[in-house]
């Protein structure tokens, strides 16, 4: 700024009345406590400093002292104590603590002091016999035989191991099993890692069980054991048999079964053990993904079954290797969640087929081993079969689930189609054994999640009850390929004794054996049973429901050209009780005039058809078709319609009455969503049915012979709706993992969960809502998914014109041998396929018959003569009528076939409504 000719300084005036005094002492106090600030955070760095250094002078002098006493302990006692004497473990000692001051696990010349120190002290005890004499000397044993002997846990340790130091197994009758355990788990390296919890350890609270310790440090070692080639074949079994017998007396809580429990239901009987959530974190994190398949290698490694068992019906290794591997499986699949090792199982062991060979051997020769004798900790009373079905079963279904189609019907692996034929006929067997001829006994193990918990886990009716289960989930799966594309006869998944008239009788009374069969294994009934089984069940449920409710309808009045706005803003308002309710329907045609027709039932056939014809139609964007025109729900249905959710429940709720009142729709729907109203997941054999391209992609990937990691793909599929594209990642962080050679089949199981389940699982999710308002989960769960699509739409297949006519009533003068119904008769079997189905509509109200044909048909079907016995020329010019609510057709005397085919083709081709009734 430019002078301005005035020297002098220009006073301040504070407008707001402060003095400049105050102002000024104000700043001062600020700046005089920030600087009193400073001071004190110079102080306490200087502090820190100082104390940091002291502290790392203090741990350098105590390592320099460690080194200079490590080199005179060394110098005095030798590198493996070697010059060490008795005198050396005496109170006045101070060999024992120095050897803990400079001992450090990570030193391997410390850990060859404290050998050599143990070795020296077990000399030491077998030549005197007494532990607490050369430890403490003679007045302390004196001084302890004047006192009571309730000491420390580890001073009855300590006394139990000097009384037993030169025996090669113990006789005591009241030794307490507390102390010998404890003395197992002081000889392993587990404790010196934590000498600061050593009480915790022996506390006598029962949280750490000594076999518990002991099976927990053994499996931390067994991988970097058990690959040693080294290892004999008895070391690795008698390895197998003592983890068995260890994890048989252990409760997992924190396992996939034990974690769904509540606070008030954690009890468990008297002989089973809870640990400590650290100890049983130890012992799961121990059996990873490579030890069982290491036990399976070791064990199988030169097991051949080619002719087996021997011709003098002995058991040798092959057997003992089956029991301890076995065993071990059965125990290990039971307390851990089998996600985490069973693919390695699967594909990088010779289990599956090792074991199917010994089934199969000992099967044809009526001859099993008695695995009591191999594991002592075993129910003498198991039957031989049980134990290796227990392990093959889950592992073989777990292979199905990344089979395809080509390894399964063509490469036939892992089983060629005739061992599979032969395993359907051994599972079926022992499946029926379970539950028919020998039924489990103990019912309160199925029911409660705490028994399955407590219980032991190689005791009978707990491995009778787990393979009950595994049997049945896998014949299922195999009844699944086989309906698929069939490999053996359906009749092979049948039992005898489940056909017949007394066994369908029993089926409405519950809790007795066929209840049992068809709960757990339906697939056993033959389809005609179940189906009778199945509509004897819904007729109850009407008989029950509506004689409670009493004999009511619900009218709705339904424009044809917006059924399905007009339906779901009606029928979707009714509650459950009232769906189950007889409904009856007036149509309103395009020019707002009802339709004539009384509803007697045929009107809401008629219904029923066009409203699912409407609905499904791919057109309105609330399902899509696969290659072969089969349905699914549109995983994009929420871009086009806001309310697509409620739309699924809708339609579910219309296939469930349909089913409920027993009228057929055709509906082709895909497997892998039928599927889901058996709340199934759906696998890599379905996708062909939704995407072939994209399965032929992934059995190229699956059989690539190269570096996966070189093809640049990562754990995401792109979604593509309507223009829309999108990326989702199969796994948290998949966007940035590499596929590779180990998890490419992780990558490609994951592709097929995300497209074949996950991306319709809301619109699925709504869709049984609504479909279980009616059908119950348990009806349905007697049929696979092939099969209930026969109970939704019927059979495929060219209308049976013999049943119908074998099955039909007459009146009104005709007979089965009248010349008009002869004549009938030629001129609808002279139609095409597509004419006999609109026949069949127009008399039935529904294009498809019964599907156990049409002797179920209610009422049956009726013809009758629509004109006086003496017919005028206006009679025989009339067009055939029809009352579908009776299945009765009206049939003019027509004189001959030619006008008889022009009139019916006329009536079944007008789509006139009920207007011709």
């Amino acid at each position: 700024m430019f002078f301005s000719g005035d020297s002098s300084a220009r006073k301040r005036v504070d407008l707001g009345g402060r003095s400049t005094k105050e102002r000024d002492r104000k700043k001062l106090l600020e700046e005089t406590h920030l600087e009193r600030k400073r001071r004190m955070e110079f102080r306490q760095r200087n502090a820190a400093a100082l104390t940091f250094q002291r502290i790392l002078r203090g741990r350098s002098v105590v390592r320099a002292e460690r080194r200079r006493m490590r080199e005179e302990f060394r110098a005095r006692y030798g590198d493996r104590c070697q010059n060490v004497d008795r005198h050396c473990f005496g109170p006045d000692s101070k060999f024992l603590p120095q050897l803990l001051f400079i001992f450090d696990e990570k030193n391997a010349g410390d850990f060859n002091l404290l050998v050599g120190a143990c070795w020296k002290l077990r000399q030491f005890v077998r030549e005197s016999g007494n532990i607490v004499s050369l430890l403490s000397g003679s007045e302390y044993m004196i001084k302890r035989m004047q006192q009571d002997m309730s000491g420390s846990s580890l001073e009855h340790v300590v006394i139990l191991l000097a009384s037993h130091a030169d025996r090669e197994s113990c006789n005591c009758p009241n030794l307490d099993p507390r102390w010998s355990f404890y003395s197992q788990v002081l000889t392993v390296p587990f404790l010196l890692r934590r000498f600061p919890f050593l009480k915790q350890v022996f506390d006598d609270s029962g949280e750490f069980p000594g076999y518990a310790c002991l099976l927990g440090n053994l499996l931390e070692t067994a991988e970097a054991v058990l690959s040693q080639p080294s290892f004999t074949f008895d070391v690795v079994r008698r390895f197998s048999v003592f983890c068995i017998r260890c994890s048989n007396q252990c409760v997992f809580f924190s396992s996939t079964v034990g974690s769904t429990l509540g606070d008030d239901e954690m009890y468990v009987d008297e002989e089973s053990v809870v640990l400590n959530s650290d100890l049983e974190t130890q012992i799961s994190e121990a059996i990873d993904s490579k030890l069982p398949q290491q036990l399976v290698n070791a064990l199988f490694r030169d097991v051949s079954l080619v002719a087996y068992p021997p011709s003098g019906g002995s058991f040798g290794a092959d057997a003992a290797a089956v029991a301890a591997i076995c065993g071990f499986l059965h125990v290990t699949f039971n307390i851990l969640p089998l996600a985490r090792f069973m693919t390695g199982l699967a594909y990088k062991t010779e289990l599956v087929p090792v074991l199917w060979n010994f089934i199969k051997k000992c099967h044809e020769n009526q001859q099993w081993p008695s695995w009591s004798k191999l594991i002592k900790s075993l129910s003498g009373d198991v039957p031989g079969w049980l134990l290796p079905l227990s392990v093959f079963c889950p592992v073989y279904k777990h292979m199905l689930m990344i089979v395809d189609n080509e390894d399964f019907y063509e490469q036939e692996k892992p089983l060629s189609l005739m061992d599979i034929r032969c395993l359907v006929i051994i599972l079926k067997q022992a499946l029926w054994q379970l539950l028919w001829v020998n039924p489990s006994k103990f019912p309160a193990l199925e029911k409660s999640t705490i028994n399955l918990l407590s219980s032991k886990k190689l005791s009978s009716e707990f491995i009778q009850y787990k393979v009950k289960n595994v049997v049945s989930e896998l014949l299922s799966q195999l009844e699944d390929w086989n309906s698929r594309k069939p490999f053996t006869s359906a009749s092979d998944f049948h039992v005898q004794e489940a056909i017949g008239e007394n066994f369908i009788s029993q089926a409405s009374t519950e809790n007795n054996k066929v209840s049992d069969v068809l709960k757990q294994a339906p697939f056993l009934v033959p389809f005609t049973s179940r189906v009778r089984i199945f509509t004897s069940w819904l007729a109850a449920c009407k008989q029950r429901d509506r004689g409670l409710i009493g004999y009511t309808h619900h009218r709705f009045r339904i424009r044809r050209d917006r059924i399905f706005e007009d339906a779901f803003s009606q029928l979707g308002a009714l509650s459950e009780e009232d769906l189950r309710e007889t409904i009856r329907i007036s149509f309103i045609n395009e020019f707002g005039e009802e339709e004539a027709g009384i509803d007697g039932g045929g009107i809401f056939k008629d219904f029923m058809e066009n409203i699912t014809r409407e609905a499904f139609n791919v057109q309105y964007g609330l399902f899509k078709e696969t290659p072969n025109h089969l349905l699914y729900p549109n995983p994009g249905s929420g871009l086009i319609h806001e309310q697509h959710l409620d739309f699924f429940k809708f339609l579910g709720i219309i296939i469930g009455k349909a089913m409920f009142e027993g009228i057929l729709v055709d509906i082709p729907f895909a497997t892998f969503f039928l599927s889901k109203l058996k709340q199934k997941s759906n696998y890599l054999n379905d996708l062909p049915s939704l995407d072939p391209e994209l399965y032929r992609h992934l059995l190229f990937l699956k059989n690539f012979k190269g570096d996966v990691s070189e093809l640049e793909l990562y754990f995401v599929v792109i979604n593509n709706e309507y223009g829309e594209q999108t990326e989702s990642e199969l796994l948290p962080g998949g966007k940035d993992r590499r596929v590779t050679n180990d998890n490419v089949r992780l990558f490609i199981h994951l592709v097929a969960e995300y497209r074949l389940n996950y991306q319709i699982r809301n619109q699925s999710s709504y869709f049984s809502r609504g479909f279980q308002l009616l059908i119950q989960k348990e009806w349905i769960d007697l049929f696979n998914e092939h099969e209930l699509q026969l109970l939704i739409s019927g059979s495929s297949e060219h209308m049976d014109l013999d049943d119908l006519r074998s099955n039909a009533n007459y009146s009104g003068g005709y007979h089965p041998d009248h010349q008009v119904i002869r004549m009938f008769w030629e001129v609808v079997k002279s139609f095409s396929t597509e004419h006999q189905k609109k026949f069949l509509k127009f008399v039935t109200g529904c294009s498809r018959g019964p599907l156990l044909g049409f002797k179920y048909l209610e009422p049956k079907f009726c013809i009758q003569r629509a004109a006086p016995l003496n017919p005028s020329a206006e009679n025989l010019d009339r067009l055939p009528t029809s009352a579908t609510c009776m299945n009765l057709l009206k049939l003019p005397p027509y004189n001959s076939k030619e006008q008889m085919a022009t009139k019916l083709m006329y009536a079944i081709s007008a789509d006139a409504g009920f207007d011709l009734s």
